[in-house]
């Protein structure tokens, strides 16, 4: 696995070798990372998917469909399913898509949401391809404010498509995206959508309801549908949430009894209908509470009666509030870690469970299991025995060198929680994202030096290195370390001084970092990385590294695009010399 090179929109210039530019490709809901992830039940959600169907019918209808709901009611769910219906040759009117999701790299921001979402348009409708490019190549359009992205992207060159057509984009967890103004900005921006006349564009948005949202719904009252969940009628969430318990727990039981001996097989009827009525009421609104019991009761180390009353254990917890629902989601498959321990095992446990959980939740961008160790520096082995467990609330690959990811965004909130609702679980966010940026500087500390590649040209072209190079002498926890260093610096809610060290790192690997993001595909970030580093400075004691972060950032700004270009053009180190002394 690696991260060097961020996707390119390759949909475009099929009269030439064509105009590329970054998309953030797995955001798509029929990509590689979401293809494994839940469409609805069938049978369940029908009179939700009629209505959702009957907006984009009408040819009247707003120009959004919001669909609110809170943390595991099964919004993302809803998405897919919507999504691959109109993806379906049937009925084919998908033009886009853009699934959300924080700790995901550009997946949690809208730095690429409009680029992907033209991207994926021009696909669908060819004669976009012009005025796409036109966008790209002549305005710039990549990398500007959103509401100029809007408008050259996607506004203006469906503005002058002549044949009429209906085309579905699908956002998925819009409030994931980090930055709240940036959230409250798309919102009145895709409402101009009514300006086409020719493509009768719609969104279907789901979301949590917070207030950034919220807001940014304010301004166009009168051009969009809303409908929150907790609005379904009870009985019909019950009867949906029932029929996935059924339907998954008759499976788990026949596949049990498929390798079980005779003797120990779980009857036909198990696991019964009043305990399927139990978990119903234990779970309503919350889908996510049902499919994570069903993982946790399918464990494949543990027999499936002793789980499923693990799970009971906590009916009486989930009648006071959906808060109460996600405790009792999660707190059966934590409290495996440290059932029947002495103290000092116990101990040991939770120890190990913060220093290898923290992490992953908190990461920037999913990584492998051998990356996640190299980066923690833990042995490999220390790590899989603690993720072992783990199945229900993470997904973790068979092989070490795929991502491991969360199932849902609702197990970091409630292990990150400040009122400590995970109890002895709780990650303290501030202390492992300290952990994370002095395991990136010490990474970079030991992978990163002049022409690390060993290119001796300086005009070699970044487009010419082969990947392979980049990934021997980058490994993925290397680049990941490249890109979120100071990611996990600001999170960890610190500031920066001369001689501290941030300023040691710069000072001796600044041009070595800026080459290796050329060599990354990653330059650009280099900017907003600086500007960052910039406002965490402690303003009593940051003269000196003021001064030669301005000077960096001056390099950056001028010979971005050489860098991204010919990466070892940053050996231009002439320009650095009155911030800092020769470049080693």
């Amino acid at each position: 696995m690696h991260a060097a090179q961020p996707e390119r929109c390759t949909a475009l210039g099929p009269s030439g070798p064509g105009l590329t530019f970054p998309i953030v490709r797995e955001a798509e809901f029929d990509s590689f990372a979401e293809q494994h992830n839940a469409r609805c039940y069938e049978g369940t959600r029908t009179e939700l998917l009629c209505q959702i169907k009957n907006w984009a019918d009408d040819p009247h209808g707003e120009v959004i469909f919001w669909l609110n709901g809170m943390a595991g009611a099964g919004k993302s769910t809803i998405s897919r399913t919507v999504a691959e219906a109109f993806a379906n040759p049937k009925d084919s009117r998908l033009g886009a898509s853009f699934f959300f999701k924080r700790g995901e790299g550009n997946r949690g921001n809208a730095t690429l949401f409009f680029p992907t979402i033209a991207c994926q348009l021009a696909r669908k409708i060819p004669a976009l391809e012009p005025y796409v490019r036109e966008a790209v190549d002549t305005d710039q359009a990549i990398g500007k404010a959103l509401e100029v992205q809007f408008d050259k992207l996607i506004l203006q060159p469906l503005s002058r498509i002549q044949h009429a057509m209906a085309v579905m984009v699908v956002i998925d967890a819009l409030d994931e995206c980090d930055g709240e103004m940036d959230v409250r900005k798309i919102i009145p921006l895709l409402a101009q959508a009514t300006k086409i006349l020719s493509v009768r564009l719609r969104f279907f948005i789901t979301s949590r309801p917070e207030l950034p949202i919220r807001l940014g719904f304010r301004n166009v009252q009168g051009k969009y549908e809303n409908l929150a969940l907790h609005q379904i009628p009870k009985p019909t969430v019950e009867r949906d949430i029932s029929a996935f318990l059924e339907h998954e727990l008759g499976r788990i039981r026949d596949t049990y009894n498929g390798y079980a001996l005779e003797e120990l097989g779980l009857p036909q009827d198990w696991p019964g209908r009043d305990v399927i009525q139990t978990l119903t009421q234990m779970a309503v609104p919350l889908f996510i509470f049902a499919a994570t019991i069903c993982r946790f009761v399918e464990d494949a180390y543990s027999d499936p009666c002793t789980q499923l009353k693990e799970v009971l254990k906590y009916q009486t917890k989930t009648h006071d509030s959906e808060i109460d629902k996600l405790d009792a989601t999660y707190l059966p498959v934590l409290s495996q870690l440290t059932v029947g321990r002495l103290d000092p095992q116990m101990k040991r446990s939770l120890t190990e469970f913060r220093d290898v959980v923290g992490p992953i939740v908190l990461l920037a961008q999913p990584l492998s299991m051998s990356s996640l160790a190299r980066l923690l520096d833990i042995p490999l082995r220390a790590v899989s025995n603690t993720l072992n467990p783990l199945h229900s609330v993470l997904s973790i690959p068979s092989k070490a060198d795929l991502p491991i990811r969360l199932f849902h965004l609702s197990f970091r909130d409630f292990l990150v929680d400040p009122t400590k609702r995970a109890g002895e679980f709780w990650i303290d966010e501030t202390k492992y994202h300290r952990i994370l940026f002095n395991r990136c500087i010490q990474l970079m500390r030991q992978h990163l030096k002049r022409d690390i590649c060993g290119l001796q040209l300086p005009g070699k072209l970044r487009s010419d290195v082969d990947q392979q190079l980049i990934d021997a002498a980058l490994p993925p926890d290397a680049q990941y370390a490249c890109r979120y260093w100071v990611y996990h610096l600001k999170e960890s809610k610190s500031s920066i001084q001369d001689g501290d060290p941030v300023h040691i790192f710069l000072t001796s690997h600044l041009l070595h970092w800026l080459e290796s993001l050329g060599l990354l595909g990653h330059i650009t970030e280099s900017i907003a990385i600086t500007e960052d580093l910039l406002n965490l400075l402690d303003p009593a004691d940051a003269s000196q590294l003021s001064a030669f972060l301005y000077d960096a950032k001056r390099l950056m700004l001028s010979n971005w695009q050489i860098i991204d270009m010919a990466p070892l053009q940053v050996q231009l180190e002439r320009m650095l010399d009155d911030a800092r002394g020769p470049y080693p």
